[in-house]
């Protein structure tokens, strides 16, 4: 993974996507640019925060983050082994039994329709778990 130092301080956190994106200067920050145009349109007000030194997506919890490898850019669903995914994006992390993965490698073409539908997916999974609260059993 491409672990720059932290950003500066007062950096905001889409200041510190938009720069890894420039950082990156390649294919991979094409590729994350146009992962993160399709995210914040999937789920207008999403929330962009910068953990663990790359971005995260998050809406009621974390929806994705975006990992810049050699080779690929890393979509990681935090639930995606909850998710549906009817057309197949998922081809990491597949033996998980909660996250999951997209591996988007130098000349592959993102199928926007299918992202789009995950990323949703994530955020109103996110919001159900967030209104539903656990049940307390009572000592008897």
């Amino acid at each position: 993974m491409n672990r720059s130092p932290a950003p500066p301080q007062g950096e905001t956190p889409s200041q510190s996507i938009t720069a890894r994106i420039a950082e990156l200067g390649d294919w991979r920050g094409e590729t994350l640019r146009r992962v993160r145009a399709v995210i914040k349109k999937a789920v207008p007000g999403i929330v962009e925060e910068w953990k663990w030194n790359i971005p995260v997506w998050s809406h009621d919890g974390i929806v994705c983050t975006g990992e810049t490898y050699k080779k690929a850019v890393k979509l990681t669903f935090a639930k995606g082994a909850l998710l549906e995914d009817p057309s197949r994006l998922f081809n990491s992390s597949l033996e998980g039994n909660t996250r999951r993965a997209i591996d988007v490698h130098e000349g592959e073409k993102i199928d926007t329709r299918a992202l789009t539908a995950l990323v949703r997916e994530a955020a109103a999974l996110n919001a159900a778990r967030k209104t539903v609260k656990p049940t307390r059993r009572r000592a008897r």
